[in-house]
């Protein structure tokens, strides 16, 4: 039987450090039926050439320049020219464990459309990986094993962006890569999670995740804070927001100020809650910050959490629970 081409999406830019293990690490795959479009998105190191040289020699790989400018319109030129069956997308500074595409495609066959195939990560460093960077990847794949990313979707990204594979038929259903938002790899998941792909338990390391100083997602503008914040806003006003209930923050923090201050510009009425007695009764941006007992007052309301501590979390958690309030439904954790 004829093994489905697998296209895979890579845009890069100045990684010329990194450009030859990460395609040798798609060139000794197991799985062999594969093209990879790989587009330059205006490199201005021995990137282009170091990719060239391969594409000479295998032609399953077809390099590309970004008509355009940054990675979304690069995703979008390399997509537009793909013909695969499967549709993947890669990072050019990580790396590829050898059976990564036979385990996604066979999970997608397995599974069928309408669902989305990903696998554990792991980061690696020359100087060590964070505290920060380690936590991310340990709840990353507490979630990946049993399937359930989409419980915390509000937190941050649960699917990576370089570990992840679709039918592109689905992918052409939710209208990918011609999202003008940032971060395009959040939003993407989004569009996973509002057109109800169900996502695909894995309990396999399939990706190689570098880490370094200049990685974009450390540098780009488009990955701040405050991008994140408008995605999430975004999709929980259009995906989970039930305009009949009332809306309640809890927390008075620089993410809670944040998420007020937007919701304020989009004329949207909330409550504010936290459990901070020195800033209870105070008014900030004209709204009266209310003890969370507040809560109990309120008819079937919901609640934005932006409360980053984890420990704090666990409290509020038992305290919903108490209140017999089910996350994703009733209270929502943007941090």
């Amino acid at each position: 039987m004829q093994q489905p081409l697998i296209s895979i999406l890579i845009p890069f830019k100045n990684t010329q450090e990194f450009l030859e293990e990460c395609i040798n690490s798609i060139i000794y795959q197991s799985y062999t039926n594969w093209e990879l479009l790989i587009v330059d998105d205006h490199s201005n190191d021995e990137s282009y050439n170091i990719v060239s040289s391969f594409s000479k020699k295998d032609s399953r790989i077809i390099l590309l320049k970004n008509d355009g400018s940054g990675i979304i319109n690069a995703l979008k030129l390399a997509f537009s020219k793909s013909t695969g069956h499967f549709i993947t997308r890669m990072d050019s500074d990580d790396i590829m464990p050898v059976d990564k595409l036979k385990i996604l495609s066979n999970n997608l066959l397995k599974y069928g459309k309408r669902h989305v195939a990903t696998g554990l990560v792991s980061y690696f460093s020359k100087e060590g990986i964070s505290d920060g960077y380690r936590k991310y990847e340990n709840w990353l794949n507490k979630l990946t094993i049993k399937g359930n990313n989409y419980t915390e979707i509000y937190k941050e990204c649960v699917i990576p962006s370089p570990c992840w594979m679709l039918y592109r038929d689905d992918l052409i259903e939710i209208d990918a890569f011609n999202s003008k938002r940032y971060p395009e790899d959040y939003d993407l998941t989004f569009r996973f999670y509002e057109a109800s792909y169900k996502v695909i338990p894995c309990n396999e390391i399939l990706h190689y995740w570098r880490d370094y100083g200049t990685r974009a997602s450390r540098t780009d503008n488009n990955y701040a804070e405050n991008s994140f914040i408008d995605i999430k806003l975004h999709y929980f006003l259009k995906l989970n927001y039930n305009t009949k209930r009332p809306l309640v923050i809890w927390g008075a923090g620089k993410k809670g100020k944040t998420i007020a201050k937007k919701l304020n510009e989009l004329n949207i009425k909330f409550h504010w809650i936290c459990d901070n007695p020195k800033k209870i009764g105070k008014h900030i941006y004209n709204i009266e910050m209310k003890p969370f007992q507040y809560l109990e007052r309120l008819e079937s309301p919901q609640s934005i959490v932006s409360v980053a501590n984890a420990g704090e979390q666990e409290i509020i958690k038992h305290y919903f629970r108490s209140q017999n309030m089910e996350s994703m439904n009733d209270y929502f954790f943007f941090c």
